[in-house]
């Protein structure tokens, strides 16, 4: 009897395990099955629709996004990429006189020094060259586009976009883009919801080439006042409808917040604070205190004092503020001047807090660092190999005395 159930349950264990393999191998003839299925629907797709079509995530050739830089150290950081992305679209609002068209500038300044193309739609026609150029602008090659209905500045924008020979377009400002109909119509006449029925349509168009071309759009936006919120909600609304907060990957809400003074009580510019209100490619709601000096835009080096002070790169000892034990100024004021004029020093410092807020950008240039020429390789050994040490009198009787073994 004993013997009889062993052999029994050895048989019902031989089974078992025998349908666990058969199962294991249709399991895997089925997803075999399913694989060429899709490939074959991949295939398909790409031939009717072009090539890129679909792919999958791990085939493309780079999956890091290209930025271009706002001009700020501590916005670049703030926004977790470096910058604002290209191939999306980015929407910076906030009251008057808050330094939207600053920032927008600076975005501008630095997609040129890239060897970038910009263009700046002026639908307030309010732009000043001179203050553009101080912020950096290579005037001479902006494109300035100044339309007379929003119609006609949008399809400005899609033209350039398509044409994929732009890095950053600029529309100043979404309040400022009226409908034809509106321009056409009698003054008072009421026309619901034209603008944003306008920017939707608009952006449904855009969203298409932007990934393609791979150029930023920076749409600046005023705010309104909401009147009939009855204490509930936001008090406060941007203009052109909600389809430019959906279609945004970035947007950013800049306020001023006080005034810096000079000698005496001359005010020189203004302390603003940027909120990343939404972020589609790192976490959002950061928030950075910026400088804005009249007529040089964002204080870039203040920017340096600041983070050159709580990384520890500089020191203050009361009002002095020393870097490597020498004195930058003895006040900030004084310090800034003498960033101003000290361009070396300036240089050291910045590559100095660069390493410390982007410790991946010092990475990549360390690994990016040549390595040894191939033609000054010794023969037998291979690029990057380390010539053999040496062979000592007693190692090289050892190596005679293992050959012979061999032999």
């Amino acid at each position: 009897r004993a013997a009889s159930s062993a052999a029994l349950g050895a048989g019902r264990g031989y089974a078992k395990r025998g349908g666990a393999l058969k199962r294991a191998a249709e399991e895997q003839r089925e997803g075999e099955a399913k694989q060429a299925a899709l490939a074959a629907a991949m295939a398909q797709l790409e031939a009717s629709f072009g090539t890129g079509a679909v792919m999958r995530l791990g085939d493309r050739t780079s999956q890091d996004i290209d930025v271009v830089s706002t001009g700020s150290l501590l916005l670049d950081k703030a926004l977790g990429i470096g910058g604002l992305p290209r191939g999306r679209v980015v929407e910076v609002f906030g009251p008057e006189a808050s330094g939207k068209t600053t920032l927008a500038l600076h975005a501008v300044a630095s997609a040129q020094a890239a060897g970038g193309n910009a263009v700046f739609v002026d639908a307030e026609h309010a732009l000043d060259t001179r203050y553009a150029e101080q912020l950096g602008c290579d005037v001479d090659n902006l494109v300035v586009a100044q339309p007379d209905t929003g119609e006609q500045a949008l399809e400005v924008v899609d033209t350039f976009v398509r044409s994929a020979s732009v890095d950053i377009v600029v529309v100043d400002s979404v309040a400022a883009l009226v409908p034809r109909a509106e321009l056409e119509g009698e003054m008072g006449d009421p026309h619901m919801a034209l603008q944003a029925r306008l920017m939707s349509q608009a952006l449904r168009k855009l969203t298409h080439s932007l990934a393609r071309s791979n150029t930023l759009i920076l749409f600046l936006n005023q705010i309104r006042s909401k009147v009939a919120n009855f204490g509930y909600g936001p008090s406060e609304v941007t203009p052109g409808g909600n389809a430019l907060k959906y279609y945004s990957s970035v947007r950013l809400d800049i306020r001023r917040t006080g005034s810096i003074k000079g000698k005496g009580d001359e005010i020189v510019g203004n302390k603003v604070r940027v909120k990343v209100a939404k972020n589609k490619l790192a976490p959002p709601f950061r928030t950075v205190e910026m400088e804005i000096d009249f007529g040089r835009g964002i204080s870039w080096e203040g920017e340096l004092l600041d983070v050159a002070l709580e990384q520890g790169i500089m020191t203050r000892a009361g009002a002095y503020h020393k870097f490597e034990g020498k004195t930058v100024g003895r006040s900030r004021e004084v310090a800034k001047q003498t960033l101003r004029e000290d361009h070396e020093l300036v240089a050291q410092l910045e590559a100095k807090c660069r390493a410390v807020l982007f410790p991946e950008e010092a990475e990549a240039k360390v690994e990016e660092t040549p390595k040894a020429a191939e033609g000054n390789t010794p023969e037998g050994l291979e690029a990057g190999d380390e010539s053999p040490p040496p062979i000592l009198e007693d190692e090289e009787i050892a190596v005679e005395a293992g050959k012979r073994a061999e032999a």
